[in-house]
């Protein structure tokens, strides 16, 4: 016997979750999407986005007046037929400018929620999810499921800041992100490249030197802070990279050691490497 057919979420609907995450968790094949009065609809008080660009809402606004909200809002029963909105309140606004009375609407319960929410924070603590996946994952949880960063980071049982640096992996420009995914970059060069995110034209060089020169992690640090103390030409910042120069060069040949240049976000420092005690008591005679 045939299964029925699952009712379609509308498109768009994916954006809610993971990749690879099941969506039969999401809505059964007995369960609708239903048309809701907006008056009948109150924001979530706990919602963690409090602030929405009115240019932003007037373009969506735009759109919907042309093709109607595509993708359903998820909604919770309150009393005497209101509802808060669990997702989807950037789209509420809109249709409100859009004057619309009435929206599509998945309505939940709050377990069927709280089962929703659950299975997320398993989704985002699998191992086999790369950087970027774990950051969509926990900005959903995020702005989709009111939870604050702090409460996503107890769940997940990593420290507050670690769920920070992730989240922020979503802000990268789609070239990082692509780099990210395919393993060209480390989480580590994704930071320093998102660092120059207000240099969108040093951020990409950046991203190109990690990738063709095989920069390490210090260098693309070291690029960042030389470009955050003022350093205006991109060829000059990206030698400060270099732990070795003509002049360590000179050094090194002096002291018969490796000499190495470490830059810091003020100054830096000089490296003289040794090999033994011996050695070491060698090379401090210099400065006797």
């Amino acid at each position: 016997m045939n299964q029925p057919k699952k009712q379609a979420l509308g498109h768009g609907f994916d954006s809610l979750l993971p990749e690879n995450f099941d969506k039969n968790l999401v809505l059964e094949s007995n369960e609708r999407i239903e048309s809701i009065d907006l008056k009948n609809l109150k924001p979530n008080p706990n919602q963690p986005r409090k602030h929405f660009d009115n240019a932003s809402l007037n373009e969506l606004a735009a759109s919907i007046k042309r093709y109607g909200v595509i993708q359903p809002l998820i909604v919770t029963p309150r009393q005497h037929g209101v509802y808060t909105i669990i997702a989807g309140e950037r789209r509420f606004k809109a249709a409100s400018i859009a004057k619309l009375k009435t929206v599509p609407a998945i309505v939940r319960s709050s377990k069927a929620l709280e089962q929703l929410e659950v299975a997320l924070i398993e989704n985002v603590q699998r191992v086999d999810l790369n950087p970027l996946e774990q950051a969509f994952s926990i900005e959903r949880l995020h702005d989709q499921f009111s939870l604050p960063y702090d409460t996503i980071a107890q769940r997940l049982g990593k420290a507050s800041s670690t769920v920070h640096n992730i989240a922020r992996l979503t802000q990268l420009p789609e070239a990082a992100k692509e780099a990210l995914t395919s393993g060209k970059i480390t989480e580590g060069h994704a930071r320093a490249v998102l660092s120059l995110k207000d240099d969108p034209e040093r951020q990409s060089y950046l991203l190109n030197a990690i990738i063709s020169l095989g920069w390490n992690v210090r260098q693309a640090e070291r690029f960042v802070i030389s470009i955050k103390e003022g350093i205006k030409e991109t060829e000059k910042a990206s030698a400060r990279t270099e732990t070795e120069t003509p002049a360590t060069k000179k050094v090194s040949q002096k002291l018969g050691t490796e000499v190495r240049i470490k830059r810091m976000a003020y100054g830096g420092r000089l490296e003289i490497n040794f090999s033994s005690d011996e050695e070491l008591d060698r090379l401090l005679s210099y400065f006797d």
